[in-house]
Parts: structure tokens; sequence; C-alpha cells
């Protein structure tokens, strides 16, 4: 992965630059420096340490190690498959999966089950993740598309970075929310205080716009919204909504956990877009809210 360091981290450390810009809780900074001890970071073209202070435009190109005992098998775990073709497939991810290994989740992963699946999976983000263009949480439902190849990873991978693909959420906030439509535009980066968690800040932070309508108001505490991603920060849309005080329900971080019969936070990934990275067709799939979110709204509907 490489990245073109903008003016607001010139003087930064890289290790602490990277750890920011690689953007994954699971990633530490003592992680990082054991990559970069590794040999595996170069800033201009030449191998960097630790505490080089960067500048602006430096470009900063790292390449993860693979560990060594990356072996990731095959599992067969069912998937909901959704769209499926020689260069790529779309899942419909319940809640509860995560979706590829990392510490404390090494099998019973999306990529376990696609490489079940699939007989090919692009190796663009090494053995721990192939196939994988993006993701979302293990608590969150919905749809996920994956790359059989190179070709297509890049394609898909090009096409969330352009912001052209379309990805709607569901997602039921706690509150009455005023305004029947609108958008967030706030910076999102690690919070200071925990860096597993992120935040609204103006320090060491990304872009990050979402935009959302309100579907239904469940009585005066409940609301639930459509959201749109502009972009794709990690833990987007709970970081916008918990900022404009309307969290979502179930969330163990942002909100409150046990606001709802739930496990985990109530977000469903309902409609993803995309032109196919080969014939360019424009390609739209969408998944229905899933019965344990069903369930929970019709019993607050009741009420």
């Amino acid at each position: 992965m490489s990245f073109t360091v903008p003016a607001e981290h010139a003087g930064e450390r890289l290790d602490k630059y990277v750890t920011d810009a690689v953007d994954d809780p699971a990633i530490s900074r003592t992680q990082v420096q054991d990559w970069i001890k590794q040999g595996a970071a170069v800033v201009n073209g030449r191998p960097a340490k630790a505490n080089l202070k960067l500048s602006h435009g430096d470009e900063v190109v790292i390449t993860i190690p693979e560990p060594e005992d990356a072996a990731i098998l095959p599992e067969a775990i069912p998937l909901d498959v959704v769209y499926e073709d020689s260069d790529m497939i779309v899942i419909n991810k319940p809640r509860g999966l995560v979706v590829h290994p990392a510490p404390g989740h090494s099998s019973g992963t999306v990529v376990n089950a696609l490489m079940h699946h699939c007989k090919d999976l692009s190796g663009i983000n090494g053995m721990l993740r192939p196939g994988i263009v993006h993701r979302i949480d293990k608590d969150t439902s919905g749809l996920l598309m994956a790359a059989k190849n190179d070709l297509a990873h890049l394609s898909l991978a090009a096409q969330l970075k352009d912001h052209t693909v379309t990805r709607k959420y569901i997602a039921l906030v706690h509150g009455n929310l005023p305004h029947d439509s609108g958008t967030i535009d706030a910076p999102i980066g690690r919070d200071l205080n925990d860096r597993k968690m992120f935040t609204v800040t103006e320090r060491n932070s990304k872009h990050a716009v979402t935009h959302f309508s309100v579907l239904e108001r469940i009585g005066t505490d409940f609301t639930l919204v459509e959201l749109q991603l502009e972009t794709g920060r990690t833990h987007q849309i709970r970081v916008h909504m918990k900022y404009i005080g309307y969290p979502l329900a179930g969330d163990p971080t942002y909100g409150r956990s046990k606001s709802i019969p739930l496990k985990g936070q109530a977000l469903h990934a309902a409609v993803i877009g995309f032109d196919h990275p080969r014939s360019g067709e424009r390609l739209t799939f969408e998944a229905p809210i899933p019965a344990d979110l069903e369930h929970v709204l019709s019993s607050l509907r009741s009420r």
C-alpha cells in the first residue's frame, strides 16, 4: 500500500503516520514498528526507519510482511451468494461473521468460507485477506464484494477510491431524528484515549461524508434511517451518528449495547452498486433487512 503525505502530517514520525494511515484497529503502532524493522517501509524510494520525520509530499510505500505461520485454511461455512461470476462474488454476510483473519479470529471468517467456495481469489491483499476489497464490521450484516483475480480487485478498489461505488445502509438509531434528510461532513481519526475507537476530530483525521434520510420514526425513542457512504472510513456510520447525537442502537462501542435485544449494532449493508470490472456494466444488488433486526423493529412498533 502507498500513501502521499499531506501537509497536515508533515513533521510526523513514520511509524505514527503509517499506523494512522493503515486505518485498522487491529494493527498497533508496535506492530508497525516491527514491520519497519523488517524493511517494510520505503520513503521516496529509500528504506526508512520508524523515527524518520516525514515531509509534505513524501511517498510512503508499505509492504506488509506475511507472518510465517499464516496458514489460512478453507472452511465449509455456508455463504449467501447474491451474485457470482469468474471475476468476482457478492455475498450477504450475516451478523457475527468476521470478514478476514485477525488477532482473536484466526478461523471461521468470510475468507475461510470464500477459500472453500471459490477456486481462486485475488492475491493483492496477501495471504490473510485474499479477495477482500472492502470490509464491514463483524456485527454489521449485509452486502460484501470480493475479487477472484487481480484485474477485478484493482478495478473494484479504484472505484472505491473514486467514490463511484454505491453503498447504502439501513440503521436503527436512538432518538427522534428531526431532519428528514441531511449530510454529515466531519473528519474521522483515531480516538486519542482508545486507539481501537475512532472519533470526529481535526487531528490526524481523514475526510468523511455520510448522507442520511429518515425511513421511519418509531415512537419518540428510535428512528430507522438509510445512510449512503460517500467515503468509507473505519466505523464511519457509527462514529458520525454518535457525533450528531443519534448513536446506533445496540452499538457496544459507540452507543448502548443492551438497548435492544440484538448482538451488536443495528446496521445492515442493504445496497451495493458498481461497474463490473471486466464488462463495465453497472450492477446493483439489494439485501433485505435480516430477520433478527426485523424482529426488533416489529417489537418496537408494537409498543
